[in-house]
């Protein structure tokens, strides 16, 4: 046992946080699993129904340990303008977590990158900071702001359909780790929802007391980075 007033290492306080969110989210949205795991037999293909694509299981005694490990979060990915770089872990990239209900993500930030405002439509997100000091929140349905710096070791949720973002406010680079409790999040980016979908110009204007040409303004900011 630890002594008193000792702090808890940041990798074990990361696995117990992991452990613990996937424990108080059993009832996820994706479908209960009905066997252990189910690795996808992509020579057989999928079955497409109104909602998901069913895979077809590969033979468990065909299945391999390598096929439960993913190594692709070794280093950051390409970087984009807003100084945010992320690697999306779904099943269509690591099949080990197909049928699981969870999916992860690697956020890097340079110094004053962003991760801009957006919400998960179908998952409550749990996010980790590996390094670095991020300025961290989500706003309410009440439009209340709930924000603070979090910096390595710490952890931050961000409850499912809720808009969140992230900035870092350190002196170096920060990574972060995202879990969340569907293998299908999805992410709407609210500057490219408004400004990048084709809602109509007019509606725009109104909405946000923008002339024409600072909407195409940004819209071509969004579009073409």
């Amino acid at each position: 046992m630890p002594k008193k007033g000792k702090k808890m290492y940041p990798k074990l306080a990361f696995f117990l946080s992991i452990l613990s969110f996937h424990i108080l989210t059993a009832s996820a949205s994706d479908p209960d699993p009905v066997q252990d795991f189910c690795i996808p037999n992509t020579e057989l293909g999928s079955i497409r129904t109104s909602r998901f694509n069913l895979e077809t299981c590969k033979n468990p005694e065909e299945v391999s340990p390598e096929e439960f490990i993913f190594s692709g979060i070794k280093s950051p990915g390409n970087f984009s303008n807003t100084g945010l770089s992320a690697i999306s872990v779904n099943p269509a990239v690591f099949p080990g977590l197909n049928t699981l209900g969870m999916s992860f993500v690697r956020a890097d930030l340079k110094v004053g990158g962003i991760n801009a405002p957006h919400f998960h439509p179908r998952a409550t997100e749990i996010a980790y900071v590996v390094q670095g000091k991020v300025y961290s929140g989500f706003v309410d349905s009440t439009n209340k702001v709930f924000a603070k710096i979090i910096e390595q070791g710490e952890v931050m949720v961000f409850p499912r359909g809720l808009v969140h973002f992230q900035m870092n406010v350190g002196k170096s680079s920060a990574t972060i780790f995202g879990s969340f409790n569907s293998q299908n999040p999805g992410t709407h980016r609210i500057p490219n929802v408004i400004f990048g979908s084709g809602i109509n110009d007019e509606l725009l204007q109104k909405a946000f007391g923008l002339t024409l040409e600072q909407i195409l303004v940004l819209r071509r900011k969004i579009i073409f980075p």
